[in-house]
């Protein structure tokens, strides 16, 4: 299948201001990429861009004082399948851990796991290891938060969202992550597009959408603790510990999103 996706997002600065930007589409998939993705500005700036310590493709940019928009359109193709399952997919002892694998079970600015290790093992130990167990982690996160678009907080650690019990889809994935770390299983934040296909439309705005990934069986899996069921049409932007990481745009200054617009839908 064929999905159309991209943005148009706008900031005001009261001076011209550094930003890091993570608007691009992953690596990972730009084999898929059916047309250009390039970010385009308006006014035109000098973007430079590089790529991060978690593999991700970042813009460097100076946004000029006043208004500065962001943009991007494209065509991508994907092969209109669910997100994989694989029951059989074994948790691995920390021993035979990749080394860059062991920074996504330590604790991070979302993911406060020494305030959640406790109630973690208390719950989960007795799952079955691997697969199941995320499964079992997902299942309790689906059902103990409760979507809420009104009162999404950007402070909102996995604690925070485990008591408030409501948030948005990054609350959703900073609580599985966490508890998965705590049953020392990796877990890392994904971003990127979702749009609705093969699901019911909803009628919210669209955004773009977070869910984790688990290491599993020498693979990183994709797992989804907001929808807790397989999803097509996922375009990945960038992975990292927390939305810290992964951030669309991060500025060394005062800036104030005025425009924000995401599409994400398949092309008949």
């Amino acid at each position: 299948m064929k999905i159309r996706a991209g943005f148009n997002i706008a900031y005001q600065c009261p001076q011209p201001t550094q930003m890091l930007l993570v608007l691009d589409v992953h690596p990972s998939r730009r084999p898929d990429l059916l047309s250009e993705a390039a970010v385009e500005f308006d006014p035109a700036v000098e973007a430079r861009g590089y790529t991060d310590s978690f593999g991700n493709a970042c813009t460097r940019v100076t946004a000029p004082a006043g208004i500065i928009e962001m943009s991007s359109a494209f065509l991508v193709h994907d092969s209109g399948r669910p997100d994989v399952v694989a029951w059989d997919a074994v948790q691995h002892d920390i021993k035979d851990l990749p080394d860059e694998v062991l920074v996504f079970l330590l604790g991070s600015r979302y993911c406060d796991t020494q305030r959640l290790s406790d109630f973690a093992w208390a719950n989960f130990s007795n799952t079955p290891p691997g697969w199941a167990r995320v499964q079992a982690i997902c299942d309790f996160v689906h059902g103990h938060i409760t979507c809420n678009y009104q009162n999404a907080d950007a402070m909102r650690t996995a604690y925070g969202g485990f008591v408030d019990r409501q948030g948005v889809c990054r609350d959703f994935a900073h609580l599985a992550i966490t508890l998965c770390r705590c049953m020392n299983i990796p877990a890392r934040y994904c971003t990127g597009y979702l749009g609705d296909i093969g699901v019911p439309r909803v009628p919210d705005p669209m955004d773009f959408s977070a869910w984790f990934q688990a290491y599993l069986g020498g693979n990183w899996y994709t797992f989804d603790a907001r929808h807790n069921k397989p999803r097509i049409g996922r375009i990945l932007m960038a992975t990292g510990r927390d939305a810290t990481d992964v951030a669309i745009s991060t500025s060394f200054g005062q800036s104030q999103l005025i425009r924000f617009e995401v599409i994400t839908e398949e092309v008949a």
